[in-house]
């Protein structure tokens, strides 16, 4: 049986750095992407006695469930560090970890959750300055040349544009599993929180809403449209997109616009977290040189790593396309401390581009052209 070899993430070396300074640390991500395993290797580089709480077991979750200041100090006892993983499963857990970070000293929490939809909602307003929040996402293109080389990862590019980069996929590489468990994931894993959420009356409307926003990547959305196309109202269309995001499933990116009246100003664009998740719910495997969407796939990958790659280095940074009226566009804008990049992505290394004089002229930024000889660079540096 092989053993799971386990990958550095970027967020271990961030999260030491911010620990015992008297807050709580919450990670929040989808489910199997390598949470636990985070947890359990940041407890034990403390070298301090520690507690794992798992809320997926029922005793622990009466515990934590509206328990007094006296209750949790008697369930630490003596350890330093706290672990609580699945935190989303108790309610107004928000309240425990606010009681334990007020009244219990020199002991560190760290909670993590799989939705951000009920964790962020349990936590944000309890603990209103007492956190610091991290995201932790399937592998990036980064933790992966740091684990495996570079020369290896660029061999493999195709492999993450169709198979993508959760852990259960790169640790089962040269197996022949990686359909078998990104059909494990999309069917169940990712969407059992969403499930779980008692609004939701259908949840087949769900993967027909998924598997059109899957077709649709990379594109402008429309509302109106996806409600013709899932047969519910455009109001549901906006909450279930909003439940997806805050699974991570999906994310949105909206449109860059300052100064010219001919740009786009309100519209959206949904990327996935993950190609292979994108790539299991159309159910095509396809190698890409047989794909039509080999520009979309390209881009959603280039997009969602490198905010992944902006979470982990903690940049503050806003990201955004741009289009005008007259559909000229701009696949990737960031602004960072005023400044403002601007990025095509190109699968084709000898396609050209021209930075539109409109967007010239007004941001005083040009366009860097992201391809497969260059793309490393722009998702590590």
């Amino acid at each position: 049986m092989n053993q799971k070899k386990i990958i550095k993430r970027r967020l271990f070396e961030l999260i030491l750095k911010h620990s015992f300074k008297g807050k709580a640390i919450i990670i929040l991500g989808p489910r199997q992407s390598g949470k636990t395993t985070l947890l359990l290797e940041i407890a034990n580089a403390f070298n301090k006695p520690y507690i794992f709480l798992n809320c997926d077991e029922p005793d622990i979750r009466d515990i934590l469930f509206n328990a007094t200041s006296d209750k949790l100090k008697a369930v630490i006892g003596k350890n330093s560090v706290v672990i609580i993983d699945e935190a989303q499963r108790v309610k107004n857990i928000g309240l425990t970890i606010k009681l334990i970070v007020d009244s219990i000293e020199n002991v560190q929490v760290i909670a993590s959750g799989s939705s951000s939809f009920e964790l962020s909602n349990e936590i944000n307003e309890p603990l209103t300055g007492r956190k610091y929040e991290f995201r932790l996402l399937p592998f990036s293109t980064e933790e992966l040349i740091n684990e495996f080389g570079l020369l290896k990862e660029k061999r493999l590019l195709e492999n993450r544009l169709i198979y993508g980069m959760y852990p259960d996929i790169i640790n089962s590489e040269g197996q022949g599993l990686e359909k078998e468990n990104l059909r494990n994931l999309s069917d169940s894993y990712l969407y059992k929180d969403i499930f779980t959420f008692n609004e939701i009356r259908r949840p087949e409307t769900i993967f027909k809403l998924i598997e059109s926003l899957a077709l649709q990547v990379c594109s402008e959305v429309s509302y109106n449209e996806l409600s013709r196309q899932v047969e519910i109202d455009k109001v549901t269309v906006q909450r279930y997109i909003d439940l997806l995001e805050k699974s991570f499933v999906i994310f949105r990116l909206r449109s860059f616009s300052r100064n010219l009246r001919n740009e786009l100003k309100k519209s959206t664009k949904i990327y996935f977290w993950d190609n292979g998740i994108r790539n299991a719910v159309i159910n095509d495997f396809s190698v890409l040189n047989l794909r039509q969407d080999k520009g979309k796939l390209w881009e959603n990958f280039l997009v969602s790593e490198r905010i992944k790659f902006n979470f982990n280095k903690n940049r503050w940074v806003k990201s955004y396309f741009w289009r005008t009226i007259q559909k000229q566009e701009i696949d990737y804008i960031e602004e960072e401390n005023g400044k403002i990049n601007a990025y095509e992505f190109k699968w084709n290394i000898k396609s050209k581009i021209k930075t539109p004089s409109s967007f010239q002229e007004t941001y005083g930024s040009t366009v860097s052209a992201v391809n497969p000889e260059n793309y490393t660079e722009f998702l590590t540096k």
